[in-house]
């Protein structure tokens, strides 16, 4: 039975941490769906210690725009997966083409592969970007816009949302 999981909050809030440790309960496969890239070395170093959180049990997805595609091929029975991040996802979408229309389609089909989704349990990762000020660069505004529409329809979609506090959970659904 598919069991959908989001976890949201501010940055360094925990998300990450939470989402592993609530995953790694389960018993059979694990997989870890990385949406970053290592455009800098800063990035790059962010991966090799997000890398160096997981066991040796996680099989990791790089999959920085088709992440359902490997959400789809992945489920299967007695299988756990983590979604690092709809943030990083949204960013890597809006390099190619930040057409409202454009992202909304990739949503659409990205939230259609939720639904249908069969017996996979996912906890996906989200950043809260809506509590902040209002960005001064219309780009930013689209970024913050399209990710807060995308994090609604997919806690309507999901069994269970967190909103991570300063390394605390608080269930919100």
């Amino acid at each position: 039975m598919k069991k959908i999981v989001l976890v949201t909050g501010g940055a360094r809030s925990g998300k990450s941490s939470f989402a592993l440790d609530s995953a790694s309960k389960s018993t059979g496969r694990k997989y870890f769906i990385a949406t970053a890239e290592g455009y800098d070395e800063e990035m790059k170093q962010r991966i090799e210690n997000h890398k160096k959180e997981r066991s040796h049990h996680w099989i990791t997805i790089e999959e920085p725009v088709d992440i359902g595609k490997a959400l789809a091929e992945i489920d299967r029975p007695d299988t756990v997966a983590v979604l690092d991040c709809l943030t990083l996802w949204v960013s890597n979408l809006m390099r190619e083409d930040t057409e409202t229309s454009s992202l909304e389609r990739s949503f659409k089909e990205f939230l259609q592969v939720l639904r249908q989704l069969k017996s996979l349990n996912i906890y996906i990762v989200t950043n809260e970007v809506g509590m902040g000020i209002v960005p001064e660069n219309p780009l930013a505004r689209i970024y913050r816009d399209m990710l807060g529409r995308l994090n609604q329809a997919v806690a309507e979609l999901s069994d269970e949302v967190y909103l991570m506090i300063s390394g605390i959970a608080l269930k919100v659904k």
